[in-house]
């Protein structure tokens, strides 16, 4: 049987064979995002703010899809690795089946709850109804986004990072040629933006689903009756739920994070517009550091599931050092170049005023970021999400949120309401300190007793 690269290419190239086609595509994705909001912000501050109020939904929804993936990919990176090619299928073919659960979880709640998520963090009508309309279409056509993201992970959980990095850019790149169109052309508005955003995820997920079947010999997806197996779906949800929860405390940080600053900035919206472009801005920074782990995590999982400890050590001092270095140099562009990225959503004086020193502060915590992203990545590829979910907790509920709420309101009481930002840095610490507990004793525990070279047997 010919042997997998997963397990016998050298890890230096491994890790940017596996990578750097994601890391490419993550980077289209990045920048249409920053295009979409850009052309959003042509029409109005109003209409930037509608779409940054709407992230929080927008988080909730991708870190189901990608959660659900990251379980498939683990449990499948584990059956490749011990030759279990049955296994292997049926992990595949039940997460297909859960992507398209979460499309209709995520299409219900949209639809449902969208007017009382935007009148809670507003009482702006006409942003809350240009935030309707969005989210509508969003959540209502996400079976494109649950689609692509699960078919793409089992490319990259195959080592055919390369196709998903066709499918991502297709996407996007479709997406950005129609944004124009839909929001100036035909007039719609920021309705036009969400019809552009849900046809590129449609094309991609049609090219990806394409790619699995023609080029992803690896894994082999029969749909003829096809039953749930529960046992899978409970093993997938295992590793997976705890990287749903993770991007679920986020979705929550974002909505209390609009609340605070809507209430106690100075700025009030704008501070929230601020904050919003922040996250689009710093896409283009974590884009490409989560793209280096989504290739680092079947790299593990792989060598986990073949007992080579050698490998996989090897496999995380690289993708920490490389993660740090990304995550290093997008500081340096945020701490000197603020004015030029604001510049990018059309910022007036008071936009500028707010988010220059926004971007310029929290980018501060990107140094301690980088280690934190690969540890977390290998602990999921080690089936110990929990871990990873308990550092998120600490770090965007435990820490961040009460010290946003503390330093806004001393920041007000003081004139100075930039000082709310500082709770990112501080947020981030905690988060490294307890990421890295958790790693050396997922080490002593599990990672040392596993053979050097996968050539003795595993422990019993």
């Amino acid at each position: 049987m010919q042997e997998n690269k997963l397990g016998v290419m050298p890890i230096r190239k491994l890790i940017w064979n596996m990578s750097l086609p994601i890391i490419a595509s993550m980077l289209v994705q990045a920048l249409y995002n920053v295009v979409d909001s850009m052309f959003v912000a042509m029409l109005s501050q109003d209409a930037l703010t509608a779409v940054s109020l709407a992230f929080s939904a927008q988080q909730l929804m991708i870190g189901l899809a990608t959660g659900t993936a990251v379980g498939v990919n683990a449990m499948m990176g584990r059956a490749l690795g011990a030759r279990q090619q049955e296994r292997a299928d049926k992990v595949a073919i039940n997460g297909i089946f859960l992507a398209f659960v979460g499309f209709a979880i995520s299409a219900v709640l949209g639809l449902c709850f969208s007017n009382a998520l935007f009148t809670f963090q507003t009482k702006q009508q006409h942003i809350i109804d240009m935030g309707n309309s969005y989210l509508h279409i969003i959540t209502g056509c996400s079976f494109g986004l649950f689609g692509q993201v699960m078919f793409e992970r089992l490319l990259q959980g195959t080592g055919r990072s390369i196709y998903s990095m066709y499918t991502q850019g297709t996407g996007a790149i479709i997406n950005i040629i129609l944004d124009p169109v839909f929001i100036f052309v035909l007039k719609l508005g920021v309705a036009g933006a969400a019809i552009a955003t849900v046809i590129g995820q449609c094309c991609g997920c049609v090219l990806a689903f394409y790619f699995n079947r023609k080029k992803n010999t690896d894994i082999h997806l029969h749909f003829r009756h096809f039953r749930p197996d529960w046992r899978i779906v409970g093993g997938i949800y295992a590793i997976g739920i705890p990287s749903v929860i993770m991007m679920a405390i986020g979705s929550v940080m974002t909505f209390l994070m609009n609340k605070i600053l809507i209430t106690y900035h100075a700025a009030h919206e704008t501070a929230a517009t601020a904050f919003g472009v922040f996250f689009k801005i710093n896409s283009l920074i974590f884009m490409p550091v989560f793209g280096l782990n989504n290739g680092v995590v079947p790299i593990v999982a792989y060598n986990y599931g073949a007992q080579n400890r050698k490998r996989m050590m090897e496999t995380v001092k690289r993708s920490v050092t490389y993660a740090s270095c990304i995550m290093l140099f997008g500081m340096i562009v945020f701490l000197t170049v603020p004015q030029l990225l604001m510049k990018i959503f059309s910022a007036g004086d008071e936009l500028m005023a707010v988010g220059v020193p926004c971007l310029r502060i929290i980018s501060l915590s990107f140094a301690l970021a980088g280690a934190c992203i690969a540890l977390g990545s290998t602990l999921q590829a080690l089936g110990k999400s929990v871990y990873s979910m308990i550092t998120s907790f600490i770090r965007q509920l435990v820490v961040l949120i009460p010290a946003a709420f503390l330093l806004a309101r001393y920041g007000t009481a003081v004139g100075n309401s930039n000082l709310v930002w500082w709770s990112y840095p501080i947020a981030e610490i905690a988060a490294l300190a307890v990421t890295v507990c958790c790693f050396i004793h997922v080490y002593k525990t599990i990672i040392c007793k596993i053979p050097l070279n996968g050539i003795e047997k595993p422990q019993e």
